[in-house]
């Protein structure tokens, strides 16, 4: 199958370099939602088993560099996308199009797009419910999961937040903190979602920076946390309930690896005993001690030796 021409393909929006000092070397391909321009990379073998990795909140698909490198290096195709509103994609300051429903429906259709088989799929954070809305709807597409610190679960009560989310998702203090002061991504990205915050060097905290410069750029940054459901009720935790339920049908028997960071202030250890090993018993698990929320900045030397091996069978 040979990949569609992109006429966009080179095409840059700012003076930004884009590439890093080379640790994001990937050209920028382009999909056009309805919502706006989407970027993506797509590299390695065009008869590569596809490995297609889904990001969260506030990262792009930076986060996947090394993830890249090493399923590329092993003759897989990587294809990574960037939602709206993150990376490279547009960013229209428009809280209504970063719903998790919306999020889902762009990602299906990208990846629809691109016709892909015998896929594996990794999420994590909202890359869960956002990535496993393809999965769950097309998964005869998908031949296993590789699920990182996520969710795709209706929430069965009340929904506990640590201090820092309820603030964000405050009217006036949230906007302040998230669109003035940048906070989710130097407080929490830069801190306390990292357990080696100094693994971070000057060239990755200006990846992580380029993409959201100023207050209006912010807002899908903070919709995110607005979006968490507070309890059972309301169009997420529904959403949720729809996917989970099409998940499960369509993944049981299929292969899944768990990687959870048992440090993530976010998505707790209890999180992966009480929802994702209750749907897949038979997973293949991985319990990181040593990491936190952005597990794949703390600890892809712990995952990457895990995760070829699940490839390979």
């Amino acid at each position: 199958m040979s990949r569609p021409r992109n006429p966009l393909a080179a095409r840059e929006d700012d003076g930004t370099d884009w590439t890093f000092g080379g640790t994001w070397p990937h050209p920028p391909r382009w999909f056009d939602s309805a919502d706006g321009r989407m970027h993506y990379v797509d590299v390695g073998p065009e008869d590569g088993r596809p490995v297609v990795m889904v990001h969260g909140n506030p990262t792009w698909g930076y986060l996947y560099r090394r993830f890249i490198e090493a399923v590329v290096g092993e003759g897989h195709r990587a294809i990574v996308m960037d939602h709206l509103g993150f990376g490279r994609s547009a960013k229209p300051d428009d809280a209504s199009r970063y719903g998790i429903p919306e999020h889902g429906g762009r990602c299906e259709a990208l990846l629809e797009s691109l016709d892909l088989r015998d896929a594996t799929l990794i999420v994590q954070d909202w890359g869960g419910p956002i990535g496993l809305t393809w999965a769950a709807r097309h998964p005869e597409r998908v031949r296993s999961l590789v699920v990182l610190n996520t969710f795709a679960h209706r929430p069965p009560g009340k929904v506990p937040l640590p201090l820092p989310l309820r603030l964000f998702r405050t009217p006036g203090v949230g906007e302040l903190m998230v669109k003035g002061m940048n906070a989710f991504t130097t407080k929490f990205l830069f801190g306390d979602g990292v357990v080696h915050p100094e693994r971070l060097g000057a060239l990755e905290r200006a990846a992580y920076l380029a993409p959201h410069p100023t207050w209006a750029s912010r807002t899908p940054v903070l919709v995110f946390p607005r979006e968490i459901p507070s309890g059972p009720e309301g169009r997420v935790a529904e959403f949720l309930e729809e996917i989970h339920d099409q998940l499960i049908a369509g993944m049981r028997g299929k292969p899944v690896l768990i990687a959870w960071p048992m440090k993530d202030i976010a998505f707790t250890p209890d999180m992966l005993e009480t929802f994702w090993l209750a749907d897949f018993p038979d997973a293949e698990v991985l319990r990181i001690d040593d990491a936190g929320h952005y597990v794949q900045e703390d600890a892809h030397e712990q995952v990457l030796p895990r995760l070829l091996p699940f490839l390979r069978r």
